[in-house]
């Protein structure tokens, strides 16, 4: 730790300092360590540091903050931890613990321990590397498990044996797969094994736990591999059925289709190298998911999906609402993009019409340049002439695109005319006539029929007006 920045050595010194005037053991554990070995701190970043210490882990954290000016700190009593602020490090203290578990309950028996019972009872063994902060052998590194050499070789191991590991804390196994694809490590053969063996205890442990780990994978580099681990190990089926099931290839006549699982994973692939956005990633994941339900074979035209997009836009909700993902405007983004999905690739005609470019921008929004690199990334293929094909035609849909748009405005579209508005020139009370007519201008601007502005929508509804008067009116009479 001799060339940390020296941001680390001042607050670690004064740390040192606070745990000296209390005569209690301090020491930095778990990932700043393990990034400090892999090249991955920077200087400029907020970051997480944990520190256990043998004691009290509030007595030692106000000695902390005494020493660095702060009062922001944040007390746990009933897990005897805290929390300290400092400028951009956020500090947790931990008194160390050793733990035991029951085979019914996940929840452990917890008791004060040494350093060493509590680096045994990390879930990794390169999350269990600690530097000492004590002034007797200060910056001493303490790694029992050899998790030095664990990141030498990129690999994810468990400290004990992996089968208790996992069976004590199933979540570890999510875990696991979180670090190897956030890393690029593989998963040491006999951890791998026992995720393999454990997996059905991953069932006990709360979605939004869950949730959490594998939206860490999505964001990873290239999510593709954390995925392929959990399918392989057999996490994935324990709470994502619908992806699953879109593994396999089936054969009629000689005709096949593609596995769409790792199609899917290729997509969302594709997505990743160009955008770090967290749901149109999850839109990546979810465009083909109603295929399985789709699936059709037809002797002249083979392996159809029709109606995979709308049906997979119904599901989206249902998976958002399983998973414990929000059911807000990030669920109806991935819907309307799952929705959307297929509409691009079928305007690569030249001969297009304007009509059904706005149709396109008007349904997408603001979301229209996500939506395209979502059809973009969905161009998989072993073929590179086909993709470059496919790609050119993309790039002639956005142009199309792009003169529309600056022609006719089209982007998130407000109605040049408004109900309250239609409600006074017409001399009209609420009634379904009000949104008929809105309708109605809407499809002439769509159609090409009048510009979008203000000026043609009013003129226009002085030439419609009287047809729908007319048609409420004997509504009413009916009445």
């Amino acid at each position: 730790m001799q060339d940390l920045h020296p941001s680390y050595q001042k607050l670690f010194k004064e740390i040192s300092a606070a745990a000296s005037e209390i005569n209690q053991e301090i020491y930095v554990i778990g990932g700043l360590v393990r990034d400090y070995y892999l090249n991955r701190l920077t200087s400029q970043e907020k970051y997480d540091i944990d520190l256990v210490t043998v004691g009290s882990g509030i007595t030692i954290a106000n000695a902390v903050a005494s020493r660095l000016g702060t009062k922001n700190i944040t007390t746990y009593r009933r897990f005897g931890t805290a929390r300290v602020a400092w400028k951009h490090f956020v500090l947790e203290f931990v008194g160390a613990r050793k733990e035991s578990y029951r085979s019914d309950s996940r929840k452990p028996v917890v008791e004060d321990g040494t350093l060493e019972d509590d680096q045994l009872r990390r879930d990794f063994t390169i999350n269990a590397l600690s530097w000492s902060l004590n002034r007797w052998d200060y910056g001493r590194l303490n790694d029992p498990f050899n998790g030095l050499q664990d990141l030498k070789q990129q690999i994810i191991r468990t400290p004990i044996d992996p089968i208790r590991t996992f069976r004590d804390d199933p979540l570890r196994m999510m875990r696991a797969v979180r670090f190897a694809s956030q890393l690029h490590f593989s998963l040491e053969p006999e951890t791998r094994n026992a995720i393999e063996q454990s997996a059905e205890r991953l069932d006990i442990i709360s979605g939004e736990r869950i949730i959490d780990e594998l939206n860490k994978i999505v964001m990873s580099d290239r999510p593709s591999y954390g995925f392929s681990l959990l399918f392989e190990t057999g996490l994935l089926s324990r709470f994502f059925p619908e992806l699953v099931n879109l593994h396999g290839v089936e054969e009629v006549q000689g005709q096949r289709h593609k596995d769409n699982f790792w199609h899917t994973l290729k997509v969302l692939d594709n997505v990743a190298l160009v955008s770090g956005d967290l749901w149109l990633r999850w839109a990546a994941i979810l465009h083909d998911i109603a295929k399985p339900a789709t699936k059709r074979f037809h002797p002249k035209h083979g392996w159809t999906f029709h109606g995979h997009d709308a049906l997979g836009a119904d599901m989206v909700p249902r998976v958002f609402r399983r998973l414990g993902l929000p059911l807000d405007e990030r669920m109806r983004y991935v819907k309307k993009l799952v929705r959307l999905h297929l509409r691009p690739i079928a305007l690569v005609n030249e001969i297009v019409t304007d009509s059904a470019i706005r149709r396109l921008i008007f349904e997408a929004g603001d979301d229209i340049d996500d939506l395209m690199t979502l059809c973009r990334a969905d161009i998989t293929s072993k073929n590179d002439k086909k993709i470059r094909q496919f790609l050119t035609n993309f790039d002639h849909v956005e142009k199309r695109i792009s003169e529309v748009e600056k022609k006719d405005k089209l982007r998130n579209w407000k109605p040049p005319v408004d109900g309250n508005e239609i409600m006074q020139i017409c001399n009209l009370k609420p009634g379904p006539e009000v949104g008929q007519i809105k309708s109605a201008i809407e499809e002439a601007i769509l159609n090409g029929t009048i510009p979008n502005e203000r000026e043609a929508a009013l003129n226009y509804l002085n030439t419609i007006k009287d047809r729908y008067l007319q048609a409420g009116n004997s509504r009413l009479d009916k009445k």
